[in-house]
């Protein structure tokens, strides 16, 4: 296989990968704040800025894990 073959296969690792563990996270602080704001409804405004702020971090660290990919992909820096 060429370099190229690594780089690509490389890339779609860590856009996938990624791409789940986001999902997973993002599907678990949702349950979790449904959960809290079940249980506390006076709560509910507090919770859910908290959970906004943390599904931008969470979709933060995917996109930077795009951007990564895309560098291997564009500027690969391994060709030789």
């Amino acid at each position: 296989m060429t370099n190229a073959a690594y780089v690509a296969i490389a890339c779609g690792i860590i856009v996938g990968l990624g791409a789940l563990g986001a999902s997973i996270g993002i599907a678990l602080m949702g349950g979790k704040f449904l959960e809290g704001s079940a249980r506390q409804p006076e709560l509910m405004g507090k919770l859910q800025t908290s959970m906004f702020v943390l599904a931008g971090l969470i979709d933060a660290a995917f996109l930077i894990g795009v951007g990564v990919a895309m560098l291997f992909a564009f500027g690969n820096p391994f060709a030789a």
